[in-house]
């Protein structure tokens, strides 16, 4: 009688709660909230609808890169030549379109096939050559930049048909194009990475990669998967920008990877690997674009945007690790 009395289990309630209240969305969530709020009382145009939706427009292409550029970080690589495919992309669109004259359709085909070789070709290197993912990227962010300079050759691409500019400056049901796109984009890659087989791999990559292979996990293969989908929605990215801006330059999407790790980062996940999620860069995403068009409407400059953005950049990390090491303390 008293061996079954003393199995009857406390209730750990005290710790649950506590893990909920330190989650890092949650924190993250919250520091969203409070910038939004004091954003509004500097410009009344900052919570207008029509704002909102353009600042959703305007996330678009650094949104599509961000979702493969969260699974990369979390097997603990890299992925630098983001902007650079883009540019391409572009770039590729003008030249299969009016320089050799094919449709536009197979024009925007052509140019997504080579963003994802492009992809293709990173994942390759690092995985069969064994060039780590920053030197690799970081060479090919030259290279793909350097080709898409010397296919122009400084010539743009304007006079696109209507049907082109739908999916970068139309709406459909209230809400613009490219967004949808990017909701359903956000939903399938987070069930992916939260709900399959493969997202528990990509996790298991990151925290111990040769216990994986141990395991039986396929690690090359999902690696060039990843940097392969990184290179397609870099070009998907480009496609909706050249449909967006209306012309097509060589140097478009200079710099995007570095909006896009600062939301991959802000949003929780682990330089290191092995840590992060799809929510998380949602809402780093959101906390960002925020930050750049409230600042922008309250009368700031460019140069004091990027030093609050780095800031809170910077808060957002040390927060992260405070509420790690509290609940590695519990």
């Amino acid at each position: 009688m008293v061996a079954s009395e003393k199995s009857v289990p406390s209730v750990p309630s005290a710790p649950r709660l506590r893990d909920r209240i330190l989650n890092r969305e949650v924190v993250l969530f919250i520091i969203l909230i409070l910038v939004a709020l004091v954003l509004s009382t500097q410009s009344d145009q900052f919570l207008k609808l029509d704002n909102i939706l353009n600042q959703g427009r305007l996330l678009t292409e650094v949104a599509l890169v961000a979702l493969p550029m969260t699974l990369i970080i979390i097997t603990g690589g890299i992925d630098l030549s983001v902007g650079s495919i883009l540019g391409l992309t572009a770039v590729m669109i003008w030249y299969v379109w009016q320089k050799l004259g094919w449709p536009l359709e197979i024009a925007i085909v052509l140019a997504l096939l080579t963003a994802a070789i492009c992809g293709f070709v990173n994942g390759l290197f690092i995985v069969r050559v064994g060039v780590p993912p920053l030197i690799m990227t970081l060479a090919t962010l030259a290279l793909y930049r350097g080709m898409a300079l010397g296919i122009s050759q400084a010539r743009q691409a304007r006079g696109f048909p209507d049907w082109f500019y739908q999916l970068g400056q139309g709406e459909v049901l209230g809400l613009p194009s490219q967004l949808w796109i990017v909701i359903v984009a956000t939903i399938l890659t987070g069930i992916i990475l939260a709900r399959t087989p493969f997202g528990r791999s990509i996790y298991a990559i990151g925290n111990n990669e040769l216990g994986a292979r141990f395991s039986g996990i396929p690690v090359d293969l999902y690696k060039l998967i990843i940097y392969t989908f990184s290179g397609f929605m870099s070009g998907l990215a480009g496609y909706i920008f050249v449909s967006r801006v209306s012309t097509t330059r060589s140097d478009m999407g200079t710099g995007l990877e570095l909006d896009v790790i600062a939301a991959v980062v802000l949003g929780g996940t682990s330089i290191n690997g092995g840590v992060g999620n799809i929510a998380g860069t949602a809402i780093g995403l959101i906390l960002i674009q925020l930050l750049k068009n409230g600042l922008a409407l309250s009368g700031f400059l460019g140069d004091a945007t990027i030093v609050v953005v780095g800031s809170v950049l910077i808060l957002a990390v040390l927060v992260n690790n405070f509420v790690q090491w509290r609940r590695g303390e519990s």
